[in-house]
């Protein structure tokens, strides 16, 4: 055999062996090429952890590099509005994250709904004997924590800690309200709801700790959290041009309780969100492949 020929021979073999590994990956060579870096912007909240987590998957199977950026929920709308991230998940109007969208909206980009019919308020155990935020100074005694009646809340300079802050003030509430994150904020529920002892929080739904315990939303007769509302993404100004396909997938994107539940389930259990993103994917193949048409 001639080296020419020899040569020839070993490049058909790398050629199919090539081959083999596109085909066995499942992805063709186009999906898996490098496509530029994508940078989410998500704040710590369950559900917005675990749909971040879920698009890095998704994308990064796609070919595109992929960077979390966990922030606070102002820096995030100022980080989308100057470009400094692409996009975020999660923007809930037409009332928690109105005065962010007030702000900034002339710098932002909304994208479609994902998510229809939410809520906001504050939250007790079933067995609690408080039904209203109105019945809350009368039973001030049972939420003391460190001596002073409290209400368990999230990241500070959230909409929700606002509202909340504007719900102690218009209630007249002898409480103060302790400034925490959501994983904290559920730890604090987990410990209350284990000893079986009265606690206050704040949260929301699409949240799972609604599957895992009896909890109920305090009657708000002011109306101060407003009514349901839906969840949306936001991107910056010129992503459209340079992600034109992730916009046709993120405009695609549509879940409900049962599948936004099953995914915050397995990134809770998971020790990592990665790893329980990647499995809930594996397991919901033909729904996220509906996205990504």
């Amino acid at each position: 055999m001639t080296g020419k020929a020899r040569q020839v021979i070993i490049f058909v073999a790398i050629l199919l062996v090539g081959g083999l590994i596109w085909y066995s990956s499942g992805m063709t060579k186009e999906e898996t090429k490098d496509k530029g870096e994508v940078t989410i912007g998500l704040n710590n909240w369950a559900e917005n952890i675990a749909v971040s987590n879920m698009w890095k998957v998704l994308l990064e199977e796609k070919g595109y590099e992929v960077k979390l950026m966990s922030l606070e929920k102002a820096p995030v709308w100022t980080g989308v509005a100057t470009g400094d991230l692409d996009f975020s998940p999660e923007i809930w109007l037409p009332h928690t994250d109105k005065p962010f969208y007030e702000k900034y909206k002339d710098d932002v980009v909304l994208g479609d709904t994902w998510y229809e019919g939410t809520n906001l308020g504050l939250v007790v155990p079933e067995y609690v004997d408080v039904d209203s935020i109105e019945d809350l100074n009368a039973n001030k005694e049972q939420f003391e924590r460190g001596g002073k009646p409290s209400i368990v809340g999230i990241d500070a300079g959230t909409s929700t800690m606002k509202m909340t802050e504007d719900v102690i003030e218009k209630y007249g509430l002898d409480f103060d309200l302790i400034v925490s994150s959501g994983p904290a904020m559920t730890s604090e529920l987990d410990k209350a709801i284990k000893d079986k002892k009265p606690i206050v929080v704040t949260l929301w739904n699409p949240h799972w700790a609604f599957a895992e315990y009896d909890l109920k939303y305090l009657k708000d007769p002011k109306n101060i959290y407003g009514d349901k509302e839906n969840i949306q993404y936001m991107h910056r100004k010129g992503f459209e041009k340079d992600f034109p396909e992730m916009k046709k997938w993120l405009n695609n994107w549509e879940m409900d309780d049962q599948s936004l539940g099953t995914l915050m389930d397995e990134i809770r259990k998971a020790d990592d969100p990665e790893k329980g993103a990647k499995k809930w994917v594996k397991d919901n193949r033909d729904l996220v492949d509906q996205w990504l048409k």
